[in-house]
């Protein structure tokens, strides 16, 4: 019994952090712009993209940041 127990304990800890990225959002699952899982190809991407902008001119960045907002508010795609 305590075996079956101790499983069913691990399982659970696997299923919520995979099942909470399934959600919706407004059911309380993550919002739209939250970042990707660390250890995935998308993650490491994110990082990327998060340091060439960091070493980026202040004045670029707002521009950059605006046109995203821009494209945001259209509905084009990031």
């Amino acid at each position: 019994m305590g075996l079956q127990l101790a499983s069913c304990g691990s399982i659970n800890d696997k299923l919520s952090a995979g099942m909470g990225d399934y959600v919706p959002q407004w059911a309380g699952g993550l919002p739209a712009d939250a970042p990707p899982r660390p250890g995935t190809a998308q993650y490491d991407a994110w990082m990327r993209e998060n340091e060439r902008r960091r070493h980026m001119p202040a004045a670029e960045r707002e521009k950059l940041e605006q046109a995203e907002k821009a494209a945001r508010q259209n509905g084009a795609p990031k």
